[in-house]
């Protein structure tokens, strides 16, 4: 299920068998690296998008985390586990993180799966070969996935 009104509204009669979350964390720059930034969170939306086609009705996919990438890491840590105080608050039992920043594998400490995956430059590729790409990448996430499932908690 995705972040509009009408999924929410299909989510909100149905939360007590939606039970995982998956949030893009998405790096803002402004200057000389924006390009990259942009190129990261094309990226991560995208897998993101087909990886939620995949489990429609099992997971809900929340807007993207956005941060300043001139943030400390504790700072950008801190705001993290305020959202996720709140999805586990709200009955998510299951909340991974997608990402390719490389600084949130340096200090994770959320108690939530974070998975981080190279980004791969989508912009001049044709839309077929990009699709293809994506979908090979959401093959390795399904797995990720199911096994945190059968991970009692």
């Amino acid at each position: 299920m995705k972040w509009n009104g009408n999924d929410i509204e299909t989510y909100l009669k149905e939360k007590q068998f939606i039970d995982t979350a998956i949030v893009p964390l998405l790096p803002i720059a402004i200057g000389s690296e924006m390009k990259q930034a942009a190129s990261q969170g094309e990226f991560i939306e995208l897998l993101s998008l087909h990886l939620e086609r995949q489990f429609k009705g099992r997971l809900l996919l929340f807007p993207a985390f956005t941060y300043l990438n001139t943030l400390e890491d504790h700072q950008k840590m801190d705001m993290l586990q305020n959202w996720e105080v709140k999805l586990k608050e709200s009955g998510f039992s299951h909340i991974f993180y997608l990402t390719s920043d490389i600084s949130w594998r340096e200090q994770d400490k959320t108690e939530g799966k974070l998975i981080w995956i190279p980004s791969v430059p989508l912009e001049h590729m044709e839309e077929q070969y990009k699709h293809s790409i994506l979908e090979d990448q959401v093959k390795q996430l399904i797995n990720i996935i199911v096994q945190q499932w059968q991970t009692i908690k």
